[in-house]
């Protein structure tokens, strides 16, 4: 399918699915999305100094960096996986800009070392953030109380709504550990019932620019 990058709202790049006429983040604000569901409302959720995190869409590897950022920042351990079916290829990363939108030119190094890393393995890319990169197919993720926070960052599902049914987050459910939580972009009624279904307790929260509303759910002690 064909593929282009185009600048969002708020400056930072983005990769679109010309054919799906979808994108890899919100055109309303790339970093701006990342900031506010993940960030805000993920990692800053969770109350622990050391916190280990699944991420569902690899992608531009932007969450992965903007997580980097703030566990140094905060000094945070972070062990990120990434699971990611179609890796992005290095010319179309050469034309993002998330570490001049970030204003941390001086990390563009770190940008790199996500993506060049070895797949399949854990590595080290500060001393507060370790990376696994697996890829894989999102129903092939198969682990058992393993992630304080998930990071749910799926294509939408109005072009692949199998990636948001109740079979998916019982996967997800099934990672988590017992409170852990997990946040995405999504606000449908579909994927809302879809996440309760999977045994998880939801809640609406305000939404980045462009959205009135996200997605963040709990998995609760039975």
């Amino acid at each position: 399918m064909k593929r282009k990058i185009i600048t969002t709202a708020d400056g930072s790049k983005t990769i679109q699915i010309e054919d799906w006429n979808e994108q890899y983040h919100s055109i309303h604000g790339a970093v701006q999305e990342a900031q506010h569901v993940f960030i805000k409302h993920g990692l800053h959720a969770v109350k622990l100094n050391s916190i280990n995190i699944l991420e569902v869409g690899f992608g531009t590897g932007l969450n992965a960096f903007i997580t980097l950022l703030e566990a140094d920042k905060n000094q945070i351990k972070i062990n990120y996986t990434g699971v990611e079916a179609y890796p992005v290829l290095e010319d179309e990363l050469a034309q993002l800009n998330y570490a001049s939108t970030l204003n941390a030119d001086g990390r563009t190094e770190d940008f790199w070392r996500l993506h060049r890393g070895d797949w399949e393995l854990a590595f080290q890319i500060t001393k507060n953030f370790k990376l696994t990169k697996q890829q894989k197919f999102f129903d092939d993720i198969n682990d058992s109380d393993a992630y304080h926070l998930v990071y749910f960052d799926a294509f939408g599902a109005r072009v692949q709504p199998e990636l948001w049914d109740e079979a998916m987050f019982k996967r997800m459910y099934k990672a988590l550990k017992n409170d852990g939580i997990l946040v995405t972009y999504a606000a449908k009624g579909s994927v809302r019932r879809a996440m309760q279904s999977a045994g998880f307790l939801v809640e609406k929260l305000p939404g980045p620019p462009g959205k009135r509303e996200m997605l963040r759910a709990q998995k609760k002690r039975s």
